[in-house]
């Protein structure tokens, strides 16, 4: 017996599953940074629409996560905002006083930090897509270097970015918390 399915209850039926799953990697996320101090999944991405709380919820995470945290934490930003959002052990970087104009210099600019300070653990990027420069479809080689430095270098990063998450690419469905 074949069942007729109807469109628009599989779209609904994927966007909750997505949005589940979502759910789920979150609270791994805010029980791995509570119990260990280090998040432990490299990326996590929090992706929406503008206007949904995605900065408001990224700070909040890291204001969360300086009281366990055995590292410094960064929160890089595309100007001051939200500098005084942040408890004032969160390392506030404007990239835009640096130049970060594109994609490449944005990996170029996580490198210097690391570099610079071997006591990263975790950075916190709002406005990603205004720091890149670039249609998140064009970076997927972007998220494999910040994955490949993660692991390296024993950081993790949570970025916001701005988008319709029925239109993300399929790559950055798994940083999707």
């Amino acid at each position: 017996m074949i069942i007729p399915l109807d469109a628009h209850a599989v779209v609904l039926g994927l966007n909750l599953a997505l949005a589940m799953a979502a759910e789920m990697r979150y609270t791994i996320y805010k029980d791995m940074t509570k119990t260990k101090g280090v998040v432990g999944i490299v990326i996590a991405l929090i992706y929406g629409k503008k206007g949904s709380g995605k900065t408001k919820r990224l700070i909040d995470m890291a204001n969360d996560s300086i009281k366990d945290q055995k590292g410094d934490v960064l929160f890089i930003d595309d100007d001051n905002r939200y500098m005084f959002d942040l408890r004032h052990e969160i390392r506030f970087i404007n990239a835009g006083e640096y130049g970060v104009h594109n994609a490449q210099m944005f990996v170029g600019f996580v490198c210097g930090l690391l570099a610079q300070n071997f006591d990263i653990r975790l950075i916190f990027v709002d406005a990603f897509l205004k720091l890149a420069r670039d249609d998140i479809a064009n970076l997927e080689w972007l998220f494999q270097a910040l994955e490949a430095t993660g692991k390296k270098n024993n950081v993790d990063f949570v970025i916001s970015c701005s988008g319709a998450l029925e239109e993300a690419p399929a790559f950055i469905k798994p940083y999707i918390i």
